[in-house]
């Protein structure tokens, strides 16, 4: 089953990135909890300018399975990164800590253990289907990806 959001329901999507975090210590902070919790770190890096990235949000809260897959096995955060600005210090040691996540376009999906290594980077673009997100691929990728399936 497919989710489809059309490119003029941009305006009524949530904004989800806090553009003025400190994005490093955003991410310390969701890999301390993420390893008392035994959970793993997804960063969605991209921005409140971009609109695949409100869609893929709102499309994994609204559905209940996905939503679900998500709290139990991460601690998800949003990591704002503005292509079209210039790259301070912050955003350049984010982006070098992540691998440089950048060059599969965004969202990008960058998956920590709970020591915050870097265990996969997912092009986002692979989880879609025509204007939307195909719910399958989504499912298969959060799946594939909580600590009980990494560390069997």
């Amino acid at each position: 089953m497919m989710a489809v959001i059309s490119a003029g329901a941009q305006s009524n999507l949530k904004k989800i990135y806090d553009e003025e975090a400190d994005q490093m210590e955003q991410i310390d902070k969701a890999v301390r909890k993420a390893g008392k919790e035994g959970r793993f770190v997804i960063c969605q890096v991209g921005g409140n300018w971009c609109r695949w990235c409100l869609m893929f949000a709102d499309f994994i809260t609204k559905d209940e399975e996905i939503a679900g897959l998500v709290n139990d096995n991460f601690c998800y955060i949003h990591v704002n990164y503005n292509p079209r600005k210039p790259k301070d210090e912050t955003t350049l040691k984010m982006l070098e800590r992540l691998n440089n996540p950048e060059r599969f376009g965004f969202p990008v999906l960058v998956v920590l253990d709970g020591k915050g290594n870097v265990i996969h980077t997912q092009d986002s673009s692979l989880l879609e289907e025509g204007n939307g997100y195909n719910r399958d691929k989504v499912i298969r990728f959060f799946s594939n990806w909580t600590p009980e399936a990494v560390n069997r």
